[in-house]
């Protein structure tokens, strides 16, 4: 089914929500035996090229926001099987969420709570095989399978985390972590 996305430019803001609301609630739902898992290898992704496209990328500016859009916009574009990239930002002991791409996310979660919470609280990678097996998950988007949330962590403090999400299970192995973990190295130091 097609949407209709000229109805958010017609409608009050919280009408168009409601409409974004209804079409995502009405995607077929899979049963656990329906879910998709990977039957061969992992999307090869080369991690060295991606991460030179992201440093020139964020090479013309300084600011946090407008390199976290670029890059979740990069990210987004070239990695295979990817529903959802994007950064959530620290504050006041609650992630904000920030620029991304993908259904629209929720604006605010405790730190601690959820994929992205616990990756801040611990200050550890979350590399989520099936997010339906963590306990606390919040759901976004309902299509997502699995997770992957690194902590952004800068002058020994965490501001924020890049999270992706799939729908496959199990789609980010220990490659993926290696070169995300790179990228997140070249955006934190294209930041003021």
């Amino acid at each position: 089914m097609e949407c209709d996305w000229s109805i958010l430019l017609i409608c009050p803001p919280i009408t168009g929500l409601r409409y974004l609301q209804k079409m995502h609630d009405s995607k077929p739902r899979m049963v656990p035996e329906q879910r998709k898992r990977h039957t061969s290898p992992r999307p090869v992704t080369d991690w060295a090229l991606l991460n030179k496209q992201a440093s020139a990328l964020l090479s013309t500016s300084r600011d946090l926001i407008a390199n976290a859009a670029n890059l979740s916009a990069l990210l987004f574009q070239e990695l295979e099987e990817v529903n959802w990239v994007g950064f959530y930002f620290l504050q006041n002991r609650r992630l904000v969420l920030g620029p991304f791409q993908g259904l629209p996310a929720c604006t605010e979660i405790p730190l601690g709570s959820g994929v992205c919470g616990t990756a801040a609280a611990e200050r550890k990678v979350q590399r989520i095989a099936d997010v339906h097996a963590f306990e606390g998950h919040i759901a976004c988007d309902a299509n997502s399978e699995s997770e992957i949330v690194l902590p952004l962590e800068t002058r020994d403090t965490v501001i924020g985390v890049l999270d992706l999400d799939s729908p496959v299970l199990d789609r980010f192995g220990a490659q993926d972590e290696a070169g995300l973990r790179d990228i997140v190295v070249t955006w934190l130091a294209s930041i003021d």
